[in-house]
């Protein structure tokens, strides 16, 4: 069932209304290029999101080329945006569920044509992919997971249920049509050293690594969390994660079992009602709060746990920049952002009984708290925006 009827004799459309997309350009100067920014799908409120919003803001003209767009999923500062949808859009349930739509992503992607001098594209799948009449800069969040990382991206049994076996169907087509897609970048940059390997690997490119910036202001304002009030001065570990099985979130779960401390999770995903069937009394789950209730859960709690394999992983700069240490997995993008004694400590695995003894090591060791907001400083927007703006004016 679909909100709208078909029309496949429109390739684009602004999420606005119908009609053809109207890119607008950067500047009117002709010297200054027209700049575009695509992203797979807005559908989630996750770093990857923040990281177009802050593209968005280093050029604020640029309209956003998505596949689905769902703004009531997504965070609100899109909706004052020039967001381009692909047809895929007019079909509720897929804006509701993007996963759902893994079979006619290649197909709506190679539709997302961009009339623009330069395409940043956000790509963790689809966005590479977008056909464009300019220059193509790939801000590659990791190359699919779900082709060249599938038991991460499943999860533990992942490959024998009903996503598993529809993945091994679909791969080979799938896997031609990316690395096809991959071959049509002027430029890839990737967004940790980690995800530099993989799309070496993958496609064969040296890149350029840029971190993305971490998109939690410290200074706005803080509303407090309902749900976790009767906690009252208890101190509490608190997970920013979506839940899915390679982010480790019930590992994290379970290492709170007879702990003295609470746990916060803040995230939405496929795992949500499992984990909140089995957790224990001192966890609390939460989703879709606010940028200010998300404020006060980075200010209020005692520690960050990261457990998941992440490509960067923004969650542990977010809250160093509240001055918080973190509990964080050695493995992937951590790798370049936490110091161990400096912003956090490191578990080696991603089981109940490391995360707890990380746990207790982050609770016995003294922080500076301003030293740990000053390694955080580093990985700021303005760094982000002035590097970009610069590859930009490369092209």
């Amino acid at each position: 069932m679909t909100d709208a009827p078909p029309n496949d004799a429109v390739p684009q459309e602004s999420a606005a209304g119908p009609g053809p997309a109207q890119p607008h350009q950067l500047a009117t100067q002709a010297s200054h290029p027209r700049v575009a920014i695509a992203h797979d799908y807005l559908t989630q409120r996750g770093g990857a999101e923040r990281v177009v919003l802050a593209m968005s803001r280093a050029f604020p003209d640029a309209p956003i080329h998505t596949t689905l767009y769902n703004p009531s999923t997504t965070f609100p500062e899109f909706v004052d945006k020039n967001i381009v949808v692909s047809p895929l859009n007019r079909i509720g349930v897929l804006r509701r569920h993007h996963r759902l739509a893994l079979p006619l992503l290649p197909w709506a992607s190679n539709r997302m044509t961009i009339d623009a001098d330069v395409v940043l594209a956000s790509s963790s799948g689809w966005a590479h992919g977008f056909p464009t009449t300019g220059h193509k800069i790939v801000y590659c969040h990791s190359p699919a997971r779900w082709l060249y990382a599938a038991d991460e991206y499943l999860g533990a049994g992942g490959r024998r249920s009903v996503k598993g076996a529809a993945l091994e169907v679909l791969k080979r087509p799938l896997l031609a049509w990316d690395v096809k897609a991959a071959a049509t970048a002027d430029a890839y940059v990737a967004n940790a050293n980690v995800i530099a390997t993989r799309i070496k690997r993958a496609y064969g490119y040296d890149v350029v690594v840029l971190p993305p910036p971490f998109g939690v202001d410290e200074t706005g304002r803080r509303a407090p969390i309902a749900a976790v009030a009767h906690w009252g001065q208890t101190p509490y570990f608190l997970v920013v994660s979506r839940l899915m099985p390679y982010k480790n979130v019930d590992a994290v779960i379970e290492a709170m079992r007879g702990r003295s401390e609470c746990l916060l999770v803040v995230g939405a995903g496929p795992m949500a009602e499992h984990l909140r069937a089995s957790r224990p009394d001192n966890v609390e789950i939460v989703s879709d709060i606010s940028d200010d209730e998300l404020r006060w859960a980075y200010a209020h709690a005692a520690a960050l746990v990261a457990a998941s394999y992440e490509d960067f992983g923004l969650t542990p700069l977010e809250g160093n920049a509240f001055g918080k240490p973190v509990v964080a997995l050695r493995a992937g993008g951590y790798l370049d952002t936490v110091v161990e004694g400096v912003n956090g400590v490191f578990i080696e695995r991603p089981a109940p009984a490391d995360i707890n003894r990380g746990m207790d090591a982050v609770r016995s060791q003294p922080w500076d708290p301003d030293a740990i907001r000053a390694h955080a400083e580093a990985f700021g927007e303005h760094n982000f925006i002035r590097r970009l703006t610069e590859l930009i004016e490369e092209r």
